[in-house]
């Protein structure tokens, strides 16, 4: 079963600084038949302005991610971190028992633009943890490349939870294939560009960016774009 969450549903909110769409509901957007899926709490696209940025505020039991698109942002937190983020790289923060953190535009001229994904965690109150990595455009050409996994195989990140998040660039025209283990679920989220996707069982969807996907029941999934495409797909449990 596929259904379509298009990117004009979405919640949006324009503070100025910050320009915001979000997937599920957050903050003063709330949608009950919208409040996640499966382990999948949150996917804020947000656009920073130059200089901009959140304040030190706390989390608690949430494994954060952070996937730049564009532009540069500037982290830190309780932990000792400071990191500026850039496209080509991913973070994770696992919240625990809890954690302060700010995250700033690390440019004062251009905006950066990117995408905050919230999942729940596995266990609660654990210790939190800080990681990054870097990944070349290259390795996502045309093939689904893991960069967040549970146990942080292949250079990806880790997290605490049953979830894999794989990232593609795809060229026009061209596509790549996701098998579903049974009992699993697929989330897929269209970054930039357009595609198509076509389930095993024949159904299929049309996606732009900003849409989602939700995923279940379903073998294989084929993803073909239509334009150049980036692409984010969760596996969860």
């Amino acid at each position: 079963m596929l259904t379509l969450r298009k990117r004009e549903a979405r919640g949006h909110a324009n503070h100025g600084w910050l320009d915001t769409y979000h997937s599920f509901s957050f903050a003063d957007y709330y949608d009950e038949a919208h409040m996640g899926f499966r382990d999948l709490r949150v996917i804020n696209e947000d656009v920073v302005g130059p200089g901009g940025g959140f304040s030190t505020h706390g989390h608690r039991d949430m494994e954060i991610v952070t996937v730049v698109l564009s532009g540069a942002l500037r982290h830190k937190d309780s932990l000792g971190n400071g990191e500026v983020i850039r496209p080509g790289e991913v973070q994770r923060m696992s919240a625990g028992k809890g954690v302060l953190h700010s995250e700033y535009n690390a440019s004062e001229r251009e905006p950066v633009h990117l995408l905050q994904i919230w999942l729940q965690p596995a266990s609660r109150g654990g210790a939190p943890s800080y990681e990054q990595n870097p990944y070349h455009e290259d390795e996502l050409r045309d093939t689904l490349l893991p960069i967040v996994t549970p146990d942080g195989s292949d250079g990806s990140v880790s997290i605490g939870q049953d979830v894999r998040l794989l990232r593609t660039l795809l060229t026009p025209g061209r596509s790549v294939e996701h098998t579903l283990a049974p009992g699993r679920h697929v989330w897929v989220q269209v970054a930039a560009g357009e595609l198509e996707v076509r389930a095993a069982s024949g159904a299929t969807a049309r996606l732009r960016a900003g849409d989602g996907l939700a995923v279940s029941d379903e073998r294989g999934l084929t993803l073909t774009a239509t334009g150049e495409a980036d692409v984010l797909l969760f596996d969860l449990r």
